[in-house]
């Protein structure tokens, strides 16, 4: 048996109970993992509330890390005793032990611990395929600017840091004057308070008028309009997430006036599909935390009991950095 965190209808922190549940053993091509730590993430909320619709009952949690316990046939990259981590479907990390598909579980380095396992997986592959695999046409080169929303989350902090790796001049926006100091110190060239600050007007000063290439956008619906707005000529918007409420739908028309731009809906489960892919975006992500470009900053972290409150104040933007719930 083991604790795990359920939902029997879509709604509020509330819907979330622990129950005990029966743990098995992996079938074909899945391992039993033992959590050391579980991420956090804002898709967690999606599935919660039902912004993503999931049959119920259902378990929540996208990523974590661990030990292997078992290993079934077929699987060949993992071995019992491995320390792994992970981001995956389907939900259901929020628990001490689970039964999982193998094929996005991956050995986690020596170097880097469980709670920073469990923290960067899923918004450290985000970043990865935002940064290396989401760009605009004729690509990203040094120098160039663009332009993150929500610069002082999880993967934003993530994205400032290997951003400047990369020699981007990321502008970042950030609802308060703390997290836009917290994303400046970890690597945004340039930050705006969009709570304080008109963020198109200030992205047109700082590049100039020449706009942006690319805009990363997992706020949604407040800062939509005005992104569009933000691009150069070819530029592109790319959309991964709804903190705000789903963007509403707009007539492709529009567009061509604005610079003939490019729009993109990404997701990281359409880049870890395959095992190659995943195996091969998480090197890239353990080689920039192992050799210093990127600092994973955990800034929360609550027991599996407190999971209600650790939504409350992710939902309410009182969170910064990663935040992770403790088994």
């Amino acid at each position: 048996m083991t604790r795990a965190v359920q939902i029997d209808q879509h709604g509020g922190p509330e819907q979330m109970k622990i129950v005990d549940v029966q743990v098995g053993d992996p079938g074909p091509g899945e391992i039993r993992i033992r959590h050391k730590a579980v991420g956090l993430n804002f898709i967690d909320v999606y599935q919660r509330t039902g912004l993503y619709q999931l049959p119920m009952p259902v378990r929540l949690g996208m990523e974590g890390s661990g030990i292997v316990e078992a290993v079934g046939t077929g699987v060949t990259h993992l071995k019992v005793g491995d320390r792994a981590a992970y981001a995956s479907q389907p939900p259901g990390s929020y628990c001490e032990v689970r039964v999982m598909p193998a094929k996005t579980v991956c050995r986690l380095p020596d170097a880097i611990d469980f709670d920073t396992g469990a923290a960067m997986m899923l918004k450290g592959l985000t970043a990865q395929y935002l940064l290396k695999r989401t760009q605009p046409q004729g690509g990203l080169q040094p120098g160039d600017f663009v332009l993150f929303h929500a610069a002082a989350g999880g993967v934003g902090l993530i994205a400032c840091q290997w951003a400047r790796a990369m020699g981007l001049q990321l502008i970042g926006t950030a609802g308060s004057d703390a997290k836009c100091a917290l994303a400046k110190e970890l690597g945004a060239a340039h930050v705006i308070n969009y709570a304080k600050e008109d963020f198109h007007a200030r992205v047109k000063e700082i590049t100039g008028g020449k706009g942006v290439k690319v805009v990363y956008d997992s706020v949604g619906k407040d800062t939509w309009d005005k992104s569009l707005d933000c691009l150069a000529p070819f530029g592109l918007m790319a959309s991964f997430g709804n903190a705000s409420g789903p963007v509403p739908p707009f007539a492709p028309g529009i567009l061509g006036p604005k610079g003939s731009i490019y729009v993109t809906r990404q997701t990281l489960f359409t880049h870890i599909a395959t095992r190659e892919s995943t195996q091969a975006m998480a090197d890239d992500l353990f080689e920039a935390v192992t050799s210093g470009k990127v600092a994973i900053r955990i800034d929360q972290r609550y027991p599996l009991e407190q999971v209600q409150q650790a939504h409350r104040d992710l939902e309410a933007r009182r969170t910064t950095g990663c935040t992770i719930l403790t088994l």
